[in-house]
């Protein structure tokens, strides 16, 4: 049985050589119209084309290219320029039987039946007994105009162009030819002009008598770039990093977010009712809730300092409580992490008996049970710095920070006495502000007290400075943000990371 709607076979274009092309344009000079070359010699015009970008490719030849429209069949328009159309086709399957149903047609024409049963309908030249579901012809013969009309596509009226444009039979085309003509280089071209330098061409040194495309930097073409960008923060977060390397600090390990009281708290000699241990300051874990592995040598110093001081100090005079010491937490701050590595520190002078200076960093995520304003968020990034060496006192600590904020913009620092359970003098630390013009608080600093070294094993002439900043507050001033919920949280625009400038920190004239 026939199954309409389907193109008629073609048999497939061949392929040019370039030699094939080369010998043409030996023979006739140029190639005035490629299309009308591919038709001449069976040859498919895109590959054509490509042979033909080739030779320019090689600087043998020169193309200008021209638009030519046209018209051509669909593949449903050659299905009917071939078997007629299908309401004919239909008229002829039901008159061949003295009628018929749609299956049958169906059955006879496939797909073709359906819509040629309803274009048949419309031009009443079949009807139905609705009775039977049966159809007959109305007329005794038919024209097929669309076939015809298919096969003379090239003289054919504008209306009835577009009325078989509309039946999908019919479509426009846009075909771009070459006129292609030799260039001045055309004979000399004897070896292939190639793109790059190879390692083979270097060894040997081929690459001296080797021809080589040219660059085309004016018909370059790309998508445009769509790689990551830093957030603003993070932005801030790499130069300050970058700023205290230069510095001659190491950063510390900082990927424990959730830490236990014990090293967050107690080992810095804060007491077990002291304000900023409640929950509504502080993130309790409820499973697991308590911490295990503590080093129990230290725990029982850390206690008994606590409880009865020692070396000069009378402690807090308390009942200290390991279940209180043992309870997990989102950690507060990163001194957590400067007492974890000061009890490195101090287990490395215990093993060797030499105590060896050194100067640590950390800037990472710490969380408070704060209320979310302007500027509080729960969690933020701290920026915090130590020295360990002998006989540090305030005027080290004042010149390292005078130091660390003149390169990134800040002058004019003053100090404010302040009060820090582990920090003994302790300063608050202000300074002026060139974007706000005004003088600004930027952190806290101070000594830590002997309370919290002692215990850990330090030999008792070490003194540890060590000062904090937020993160998020500071690139906030230098971004000239008001609240800091616009650079690290839900409200931040995160297509803002792809349009903001690039920016550094540049360093303060004293």
């Amino acid at each position: 049985r026939h199954r309409g709607g389907v193109c008629s076979g073609v048999s497939a274009m061949a392929t040019p050589t370039k030699d094939e092309v080369v010998a043409v344009i030996e023979e006739k000079g140029e190639i005035a119209d490629s299309i009308q070359l591919s038709a001449e010699k069976g040859w498919d015009h895109d590959r054509l084309v490509g042979v033909i970008k080739s030779l320019q490719a090689d600087d043998r030849v020169t193309s200008t290219a021209s638009k030519i429209e046209g018209t051509k069949l669909t593949e449903e328009g050659e299905a009917c320029a071939k078997d007629g159309s299908p309401e004919v086709q239909v008229f002829n399957c039901i008159k061949s039987k003295g009628g018929a149903t749609q299956a049958e047609i169906d059955e006879v024409l496939g797909p073709v039946g359906k819509v040629g049963v309803g274009a048949a309908m419309k031009n009443r030249w079949v009807s139905m007994d609705k009775g039977t579901k049966k159809f007959t012809t109305s007329i005794d013969s038919v024209s097929d105009d669309v076939q015809n009309d298919l096969n003379a596509l090239k003289d054919l009226p504008k209306d009835k162009f577009e009325a078989l444009k509309k039946r999908k039979l019919v479509a426009l085309t846009s075909t771009t030819s070459f006129k292609v003509t030799k260039t001045d280089t055309w004979g000399a071209a004897k070896t292939k002009a190639v793109a790059e330098v190879s390692a083979e061409m270097i060894l040997k040194g081929t690459w001296k008598d080797q021809e080589f495309k040219p660059l085309n930097f004016n018909n370059v073409s790309g998508l445009r770039s769509r790689g990551g960008a830093l957030h603003p923060l993070m932005k801030v977060r790499s130069e300050i990093r970058n700023i205290l390397l230069l510095m001659g600090f190491e950063e510390m390990p900082t990927n424990q977010w959730v830490e236990s009281s014990f090293w967050n708290f107690d080992t810095l000699f804060q007491p077990q009712q002291h304000p900023a241990r409640d929950a509504h300051d502080t993130f309790f874990i409820s499973e697991p809730a308590r911490a295990q592995n503590l080093p129990q040598e230290y725990l029982e110093d850390v206690k008994n300092m606590h409880e009865k001081g020692g070396r000069g100090s009378t402690g807090w005079r308390y009942d200290w409580s390991e279940d209180e010491a043992r309870k997990n937490l989102l950690r507060t701050h990163t001194t957590s992490v400067s007492s974890r590595m000061l009890y490195k520190l101090a287990q490395e002078y215990k093993s060797s008996g030499v105590f060896t200076p050194r100067k640590y960093f950390s800037i990472d995520r710490v969380f408070r049970n704060e209320t979310l304003d302007h500027t509080h968020l729960a969690e933020f990034h701290q920026v915090e710095g130590f020295i360990a060496d002998r006989n540090l006192g305030l005027g080290h600590l004042i010149g390292v920070l005078k130091d660390f904020f003149l390169r990134i913009g800040v002058t004019q620092l003053r100090f404010k006495p302040a009060y820090n359970p582990y920090t003994e003098p302790s300063m608050e630390i202000f300074g002026y502000h060139p974007l706000l013009k005004k003088t600004v608080e930027l952190g806290n600093s101070g000594v830590f007290r002997p309370e919290m070294l002692l215990p850990m094993g330090l030999p008792e002439d070490v003194t540890v400075v060590a000062w904090g900043i937020g993160l998020e507050r500071t690139a906030a001033r230098m971004y000239n943000i008001k609240g800091i919920r616009e650079l690290f949280s839900a409200e931040q625009d995160v297509a803002e990371t792809r349009k903001k400038k690039m920016t550094w920190l540049q360093r303060a004239v004293e």
